[in-house]
Formats: C-alpha cells, sequence, structure tokens
C-alpha cells in the first residue's frame, strides 16, 4: 500500500480535511486527519492495520512480545495492528498528566515492545509515551503508524515504520500565512482528554 493509497483511504472516508486545525501539538495546519472517520469501518481499517503489520514484518526490526498504543488515538488501530501480527495489545493513558499503563496492564522489565500510532506529527505522545514503557523497563525497539504527517523529521525516539508519509505543511501561532489566520482554526485532537 503506497502513500497515495492510504490517502485515497482516508480521502474516501472523508477524513482527510481542508481548513484551518490547531493539532494536538499545538501547531496549526490546513489539513487534518480525521482518523475516526476512518475507524468507524471495520474493512477498511483491517486493511490499514494488516498494511501495517506487513510493513512492519517487513522491516525486521525483530520479535516483539507486545503492541502499546497512546490512548485515545492509538488505541484501535493498536489493537487491530496486533490482532494481525498475533501479539496482545495494551495502551496507556495520561493520569495526572503523564502516560501511565492502567486498568492491570502490566509488563515485565525486559518486555520487547512494538509502540503502534494512527497519526505521527511532531513526535511528542510517541516519545511521551516511549518514555512511560521504558520506565517500567520495557524494550521499545521501534514504532509504527499509519501516517507519519511531518515528511520522515519527526524524532519519535525510537526507529520509526510509517504505512504512509505525508509532508503537510504546520505552522506555530505566530508563524500563521495570512490565507490561514483569516479562518477560525478548530481543535478536533484528543491531547486535552485524560
Amino acid at each position: 500500500m503506497t502513500s497515495e493509497d492510504v490517502l485515497d483511504e482516508f480521502r474516501a472516508a472523508g477524513a482527510l480535511l481542508e481548513g484551518h486545525f490547531i493539532l494536538s501539538s499545538g501547531r496549526h495546519s490546513p489539513y487534518f486527519l480525521q482518523k475516526a472517520f476512518v475507524f468507524m469501518d471495520p474493512a477498511r481499517t483491517a486493511r490499514l492495520c494488516k498494511a501495517l503489520a506487513n510493513k512492519v514484518v517487513a522491516a525486521r526490526i525483530g520479535a516483539f512480545d507486545v503492541i502499546i498504543s497512546p490512548a485515545v488515538g492509538g488505541i484501535i488501530p493498536g489493537y487491530e495492528t496486533a490482532r494481525h501480527l498475533d501479539v496482545p495489545a495494551m495502551y496507556v493513558e495520561r493520569e495526572a498528566g503523564e502516560f501511565r499503563l492502567r486498568r492491570g496492564f502490566e509488563i515485565a522489565p525486559g518486555t520487547k515492545v512494538l509502540i503502534v500510532e494512527d497519526i505521527v506529527t511532531t513526535g511528542l505522545s510517541s516519545r511521551e509515551c516511549i518514555e512511560a514503557v521504558r520506565a517500567l523497563g520495557g524494550d521499545v525497539i521501534a514504532e509504527a503508524c499509519l501516517i507519519d504527517r511531518s515528511g520522515g523529521t519527526a524524532d519519535v525516539g525510537a526507529p520509526l515504520i510509517a504505512l504512509a508519509q505525508v509532508d503537510f505543511p504546520t505552522y506555530g501561532a505566530d508563524e500563521l500565512p495570512p490565507e490561514l489566520a483569516a479562518i477560525p482554526g478548530t481543535k478536533p485532537g484528543s491531547r486535552g482528554l485524560s
């Protein structure tokens, strides 16, 4: 599956939005990938996550014991990718502003972990997730995501395997181009959820 094939899946789901969006990272963009519209369709989600699982296998990163994803956006692709790779899936949630394994999820020190995310922009959620896993003694061998919208520049803190890579522009609040500044920004992301 090519990057364009992945974007076609988002387009077909009505999930490639144009306007003025304030991303979870705090950056602004004229494009937003509303993955919730993609994840509404089990067949589409399975197609994308199976392709991601195949890309992980092709990357030859070695064996891993579990997939861990950051809540909220990573839960569905983490689970579905784990299903295709036949490993357990867990997720971290924010507690007092920091990612933690909760709900009885546990890993032993030395557990080999693949992080699975939905979309990477700056890599902040990924780095926070990886940090939480490493604090428990987990060995993060790589991260996989459906879309790396940084064009390959995001540093997630581990090798990154992206099903699709795009380079959608993002801007700081103080560097908006006039055409974006003229449109009120909306914040459709989930970072503020606890």
